[in-house]
């Protein structure tokens, strides 16, 4: 039975610190299955369209090259119906700081109640990238500052293109 994860996340845009999470769990997943939550809340930099397709380019050789099947979508219902509706039976977190920690434990209690034959799997973020998140690319950006370090290329093309 193939080990099938789901990897939530907004990823507007998507950044190193997200592929750093990724490449990682590429290691532990048969398929995986990177899924954009949509929020009624946020106005995204991105549209939807725009981030599924910036993900599938960047993650694509990355998956291919480790024979993981990639599947990127969106969902607009609770974390473990889309889950659910993937037949992933593995969440996967990434963990950036003891915040995100207390954060995502509560998320976890929450969804292991709700669905019980689904485990979170937290991976931390590697030093290197640990303090890079989108809101923050977002700000700086938006700000006319440089995001070159914390977004790959193509990434940061698209970025410089809105101005």
């Amino acid at each position: 039975m193939a080990r099938v994860g789901l990897y939530p996340g907004s990823f507007d845009p998507i950044t190193v610190g997200h592929i750093d999470i990724i490449q990682r769990a590429l290691t532990i997943v048969d398929h995986l299955v990177v899924a954009i939550g949509k929020s009624a809340t946020k106005s995204p930099l991105f549209k939807l369209e725009e981030r599924l397709a910036m993900i599938e380019e960047e993650i694509g050789p990355m998956a291919a090259a480790r024979s993981v099947r990639l599947d990127v979508t969106s969902f607009d219902s609770l974390l473990v119906d889309a889950a659910r509706q993937h037949d992933a039976r593995i969440i996967i977190r990434g963990l950036r700081t003891a915040a995100d920690f207390e954060y995502e434990a509560q998320m976890t209690a929450m969804n292991r109640t709700m669905a019980p034959e689904i485990e979170t799997v937290f991976l931390p973020a590697s030093p290197e990238v640990g303090f890079v998140s989108s809101t923050l690319v977002r700000q700086i950006a938006g700000m006319g500052g440089s995001v070159e370090k914390f977004v790959p290329t193509s990434v940061l093309n698209k970025i410089i293109a809105l101005k």
